[in-house]
């Protein structure tokens, strides 16, 4: 059912209660299962299950951990002034377990969300409509992260496609995404007094000087996405096209945190990016309209990452082109500690990796360089540096991370080809002086 026709069956249905389960969702503002719930004739329960242990080796790291928690906060208290008792959270160790028992504490009938499309998020996807709609229960989801839904994207054979640019262009071609919704002007959530919520803990005692660090760079919330958004459509876009490429100045959107979390409305972003290029296109000003292009283009890459994981489930263990598969990567211990500890003798790559550590942050030309070192001159699996970068990465993002590392190591149909082996003093010199196109 597309996220259009479950918004109008959710409406207007008297004596319900709605449990809507937060994920990487995190914004009252143009959130489909958040509106749907919010329209319909009855209460509203905002949930969030915290069940790392779910995501097997891929627990979050201390940074995304941090991040999470203060956007959690942000969030409750948003929900508050809309009228909402609280957000109610859970600790478990079986997100579908935790859904069950609130809904059935609340005495809810509807259990509304949005899409993910990793593979794991897929799997529990299925098991919570099963199990829900055994118990009576109506289960609905929507579409909050993409600006197409990974099945509505394909080539004129009616098949998925193998490559970004094909994909993006089709993406282009099609009618523009709904504008964003509005944020509910009130949540009635009724008695909660039989629901309790656990105390999250995000962090140990270690960690915490760490974090106290990242407060001065960031601010977690949806209300601070928009105004990062506002930042960058005021600033730095207009000069995106020629700015994207220099890694020493605050030229790029830094917007992807907020993205990965929810907290930002990707269709958000394309509808005002869009209104941006059209006044710059009636103005002559060609510079900002190809600026307008190429973030674009960083939105649709975005797209194909959750489009490839869609249609790939294992895009994040295995190479798409199935004869690197056996390739003899480097198994080399010694080999990683040195590039994860900024050790490997090669200025910009030190440079870059302890910038990573220190601060849970990467500019995309610089993760451009220390991955191709680490594919290409140290040969070590990719698979490792992906992982890497899912551990200290603000902005960790699974589908993100496996598009990209896939694309540095030759194992896409339209990625960087293996053989193609980077010299790393000449890529330092293109870096300082702006012009390496990645």
């Amino acid at each position: 059912m597309s996220a259009s026709q479950s918004s109008m069956s959710g409406a207007g249905e008297a004596g319900v209660r709605t449990v809507v389960w937060f994920r990487r969702d995190l914004r009252v503002e143009d959130n489909p299962a958040l509106a749907a719930a919010a329209r319909a004739a009855g209460e509203v329960v905002p949930a969030y299950v915290w069940a790392p242990e779910e995501d097997g080796p891929y627990f979050p790291g201390r940074v995304s951990r941090w991040w999470l928690s203060q956007s959690l906060k942000h969030l409750d208290a948003s929900l508050r002034r809309l009228g909402a008792t609280c957000l109610v959270t859970r600790r478990s160790a079986d997100a579908v377990v935790a859904l069950l028992d609130i809904v059935r504490s609340t005495g809810a009938t509807h259990l509304f969300f949005n899409h993910l499309y990793d593979p794991l998020s897929l799997v529990r996807d299925h098991r919570v409509k099963e199990l829900l709609t055994a118990e009576g229960i109506t289960v609905r989801s929507f579409n909050s992260d993409l600006l197409y839904e990974p099945w509505e994207v394909l080539d004129d054979d009616g098949c998925p496609f193998t490559m970004f640019a094909p994909f993006w262009n089709r993406c282009l071609c099609m009618p523009d995404p709904a504008a964003p919704l509005l944020p509910p002007k009130k949540i009635n959530s009724g008695d909660l007094s039989r629901c309790s919520s656990d105390e999250l803990i995000f962090e140990d005692e270690s960690e915490r000087g760490s974090n106290a660090l990242l407060a001065r760079a960031w601010s977690p919330g949806w209300q601070n996405a928009d105004k990062a958004l506002t930042a960058f459509l005021n600033g730095p876009l207009i000069d995106y096209s020629v700015n994207r490429k220099k890694a020493d100045s605050a030229s790029t959107s830094l917007l992807s945190p907020y993205l990965h979390f929810g907290e930002l409305s990707v269709r958000k972003v394309f509808h005002q990016v869009r209104m941006k290029q059209l006044m710059w296109s009636n103005e002559g000003n060609h510079a900002g309209e190809e600026s307008c292009t190429w973030f674009l283009r960083s939105i649709g890459l975005r797209e194909y990452s959750r489009y490839l994981t869609f249609n790939h489930p294992c895009s994040h263990e295995k190479p798409l082109l199935s004869h690197l598969r056996f390739f003899p990567w480097v198994v080399n211990e010694v080999y990683f500690k040195v590039w994860r500890q900024g050790r490997t003798g090669y200025p910009l790559v030190d440079a870059g990796m302890r910038e990573l550590w220190a601060t849970g942050w990467l500019h995309d030309r610089i993760r451009v360089v220390v991955s191709s070192f680490f594919v290409k001159v140290l040969q070590l699996p990719w698979r490792w540096g992906m992982k890497y970068f899912w551990d200290t990465l603000l902005d960790a993002d699974l589908e993100s991370d496996a598009l990209g590392w896939q694309y540095i190591s030759g194992s896409l149909p339209d990625g960087r080809e293996l053989d193609r082996i980077d010299n790393p003093q000449v890529l330092e010199l293109f870096h300082l002086i702006g012009s390496f196109d990645g």
